[in-house]
C-alpha cells in the first residue's frame, strides 16, 4: 500500500482534514467524538481493499469550524456534499459513535452514492428507560477507562504523552462534541422518525460492554432499518475497531463484498 496522506479539502466552504490510503473502492470513515486526522491500524488493514478516505469533522481537530455548524444533521448534509465534491460513489460508509449517527444522517441524504453501511456502537436515537451514558460529566481519565473493555489498554491509552497540540485538539473535539450532542444528549428525535427511510444495505457493530450506549441499541437500529444485519463483539466496549481490529474489519469486508453481489 502507497503511504497514506493527509491534505485539506474545501467543501461547503470548510477546509477539512482528511487523511487518505489505499487502492479500489471507496470506503469512507467518519470518526467519534474523540476526534479523526489520523490513518489508525485498522484503516491500513481496511486499505488494503479499499481506497480509505477520512475526513475531521468539520468543528473537530485541524478542520474549520463553519458559521453554519449546529446539529449532526448539518453534518449529513455536508457529508452528503463531500461525496459530491470528491466526485464518490460505489461508497462503503462506515460511522462510529458519534460517526455513526452521522453515518445514519448521511445515508438519508445521499443514497445514490452508497453501496453499504456500517454504523459502529451508534449514538442518534434513544430508548426509553435505557439511558446512555453522560459523558460530559467525566474527565478525561474517566472517559477514557469507559470507552474500552480491556483496563490494561485503557491505562496504555491513558499513559501515551500528549503533545500542547494534541491537549487543545482534545478540547475543541469535547466543546464541538457538546455543541452537537449535549441536548438531546447523544440522540435526535427526529432521525427517529426517519431513520426507517435508510434503504441502504447496513451492517449494525456494537461491543457487548459498551458502558457509552449499551448494546440494546444495536436491535433498535436493526429494528428500524430494513434488512439490517447485526454483530456483537463479545468482551468489547466502545471501540470495537481499537478493541477487536481484526474481526471488525473482516465484518465490513465481508458485509460490503456481500452488497456489492
Amino acid at each position: 500500500m502507497a503511504e497514506p496522506r493527509t491534505y485539506f479539502e474545501t467543501v461547503e466552504g470548510a477546509q477539512v482534514n482528511v487523511a487518505r490510503g489505499g487502492a479500489g473502492a471507496p470506503l469512507v470513515f467518519l470518526h467519534g467524538a474523540n476526534g479523526g486526522g489520523r490513518f489508525l491500524p485498522f484503516m491500513e488493514k481496511l486499505a488494503a481493499h479499499f481506497e480509505v478516505i477520512a475526513p475531521e469533522h468539520p468543528g473537530f481537530g485541524k478542520s474549520d469550524s463553519p458559521a453554519w455548524l449546529d446539529n449532526v444533521q448539518d453534518l449529513g448534509h455536508f457529508y452528503a456534499a463531500f461525496l459530491e465534491r470528491l466526485g464518490l460513489s460505489d461508497v462503503t460508509l462506515v460511522g462510529t459513535s458519534l460517526g455513526g449517527w452521522i453515518a445514519a444522517e448521511t445515508a438519508l441524504r445521499a443514497p445514490s452514492r452508497l453501496r453499504a453501511l456500517t454504523l459502529a456502537c451508534a449514538a442518534g436515537l434513544r430508548i426509553a428507560g435505557t439511558p446512555k451514558a453522560n459523558i460530559f460529566l467525566w474527565n478525561a481519565q474517566e472517559l477514557m477507562r469507559n470507552l474500552v473493555h480491556d483496563p490494561a489498554l485503557a491505562e496504555r491509552m491513558l499513559a501515551a504523552p500528549m503533545s500542547d497540540e494534541e491537549r487543545d485538539i482534545a478540547l475543541k473535539n469535547r466543546f464541538a462534541t457538546a455543541k452537537l450532542a449535549w441536548s438531546p444528549r447523544l440522540h435526535d428525535p427526529q432521525l427517529q422518525k426517519w431513520i426507517h427511510r435508510i434503504e441502504t444495505p447496513t451492517l449494525v457493530l456494537w461491543g457487548r460492554e459498551d458502558k457509552i450506549i449499551p448494546v440494546a441499541y444495536a436491535q433498535a437500529f436493526a429494528e428500524r432499518i430494513k434488512g439490517a444485519r447485526v454483530h456483537v463483539f463479545e468482551q468489547c466496549g466502545h471501540l470495537p475497531h481499537v478493541e477487536k481490529a481484526d474481526d471488525y474489519v473482516a465484518q465490513i469486508i465481508a458485509f460490503s463484498k456481500g452488497a456489492r453481489a
